[in-house]
């Protein structure tokens, strides 16, 4: 009978790799596009009549922007604490879901007020997805190997950037259509397609190794053996653990890139698109 290890020795992993890419990468960045979409679809309405229609005055636009990431930070870990809990299809699914359904209903809004409170709960909403999606990531690869998969998600705010723009384009020739303002219905599409993509997701995205029914028996013991993890929903989280992190000076260093790579990305997806309007104002 041959031992665990000639059985790891007959896996072709190059091929494994690629079946694990497959399955893994591409659902995860097509919920990001999503996600980034409805975070930053609002800088294109800015340019059309919603700021009439709502009677946004003084600093309430930057009000609007602003009031997103305040429990986009605050709900990161806790959502990341919930994933663990549950299993990622149910909470990202129900993650994408929610600011599906969030944003579909800031194409309905009537006040400053009504704004501001679905861009808080579009924060909470999203707070989960970036960070909920690394953590995949740790489970499927080896730390030298997500890099690469890592560049590759995150090239998906790029691509939401870039057809943003001409998606927002193409619907603000719908102004007037069923009586509603162009700007609505670049929430309401654009939400409508988030909500399928959360129905999908609830059958797409993986689980973590051992749940994968994708692979055989033999392949799920190998990835959990070759990445070294097998954590799922346990190992509580301590502060020796948290104290040792902030210690290391890679993630240190790591978080300080991140944060001036976030900044560029949300910069130009938020306030590059309002600058034409402001320069001709």
């Amino acid at each position: 009978m041959p031992t665990p290890t000639e059985i790891f020795l007959s896996i072709d992993e190059k091929a494994l790799l690629r079946k694990i890419d497959f399955r893994v990468i591409p659902v995860l960045f097509i919920i990001y596009v999503a996600a980034f979409l409805d975070r930053v679809n609002i800088s294109n309405a800015l340019t059309m009549d919603m700021p009439s229609e709502l009677h946004l005055v003084g600093q309430q636009t930057n009000i609007v922007l602003t009031i997103f990431f305040v429990p986009y930070i605050l709900f990161e870990i806790p959502s990341n604490i919930l994933l663990k809990r549950l299993s990622p299809h149910v909470w990202l699914s129900g993650c994408i879901l929610a600011f599906g359904i969030i944003t579909l209903c800031q194409g309905f809004v009537k006040s400053y007020s009504g704004l501001l409170a679905t861009r808080f709960f579009l924060g909470v909403a999203e707070a989960g997805v970036f960070p909920g999606s690394i953590y995949i990531l740790s489970f499927w690869y080896k730390r030298e190997e997500c890099q690469r998969r890592f560049t590759l998600f995150w090239s998906s705010v790029f691509t939401a950037t870039a057809f943003g723009g001409l998606l927002a384009s193409a619907i603000s020739k719908m102004h007037g259509i069923r009586g509603l303002s162009n700007w609505r219905w670049i929430f309401i599409l654009e939400g409508m397609v988030t909500v399928l993509i959360g129905i999908m997701a609830f059958f797409l995205v993986p689980d973590f190794p051992k749940k994968a029914r994708w692979l055989t028996n033999t392949e799920r013991d190998f990835v959990i053996t070759r990445v070294g993890t097998n954590e799922e929903r346990g190992g509580a989280i301590t502060s020796g653990g948290t104290f040792a992190f902030f210690m290391d000076i890679k993630n240190i260093l790591g978080g300080i890139s991140y944060f001036a790579v976030d900044e560029f990305a949300f910069c130009s997806g938020v306030i590059v698109p309002t600058y034409g309007k402001w320069i001709q104002e």
